[in-house]
């Protein structure tokens, strides 16, 4: 596999091809397009953040497989959905626990699309037990959680998005000082860049240093999960 050098500088401008054309035929018909502008180089993206994950935590895998590695499919799951296009018009980039099996483990994830490129970091959608586990943690360890959330350095690059409940959830205090937290559905830290960003080799190490400043909030949520950091 190619070393990294930076996604092509035609990436983005065939993603936007992409979203005009949507359909089988014409994804087909530029199916070599979709390899070497998309697809090798992600793999030679997460090749080489291997090393860079690694610094992190050892738990944490970067798999460079065409199919059911660290890249996420470019099909669409249009089964429940009104809209039958049939192709992702972003790259997905996921590197998760070694614990995890889908999108829903702990993981740092990278997401291309035009317009912009962010980075994030933590659990989205966890399924119930799960979801549970983490926000008695919370609960139980609120100054833990306050300096993985709020600390400055965090704070400047980082935002805590997701789903939420609309009301307190069951059987936590609804005056719990961290309740707005205790009311998320997803555990998710995102930080937005500019397209551009990702045509050049130094964008590993661009990632690798975002991640790090993620540590916290990643061992102290493998931590509510009972899995290793």
């Amino acid at each position: 596999m190619p070393s990294f050098e930076g996604f092509p500088k035609d990436c983005i401008p065939y993603l936007k091809k992409l979203a005009k054309n949507n359909n089988r035929k014409w994804f087909n018909d530029h199916k070599d397009d979709y390899e070497n502008k998309v697809r090798e180089p992600a793999l030679a993206f997460i090749e080489a953040m291997g090393p860079e994950i690694h610094k992190i935590s050892p738990y944490f895998k970067a798999v460079p497989k065409k199919v059911g590695g660290s890249l996420m499919r470019v099909y669409r799951d249009t089964r429940f959905s009104k809209d039958k296009t049939p192709y992702k018009t972003n790259i997905g980039i996921q590197f998760r626990h070694e614990a995890g099996k889908d999108v829903h483990a702990p993981g740092f994830y990278v997401h291309i699309e035009p317009g912009g490129c962010f980075i994030g970091a933590g659990i989205w959608h966890p399924e119930s037990k799960v979801l549970r586990q983490i926000r008695d943690f919370i609960a139980d360890n609120p100054s833990s959680w306050k300096k993985a959330t709020r600390g400055a350095g965090f704070k400047r690059k980082w935002e805590l998005r997701g789903d939420s409940l609309i009301r307190p959830p069951k059987g936590f205090d609804p005056e719990h000082e961290l309740l707005a937290d205790l009311k998320r559905k997803d555990f998710i830290a995102i930080s937005e860049n500019p397209e551009d960003i990702i045509n050049s080799k130094n964008f590993i190490k661009t990632v690798g240093r975002s991640f790090k400043q993620t540590e916290a909030l990643m061992s102290y949520l493998c931590m509510a999960v009972e899995q290793p950091f």
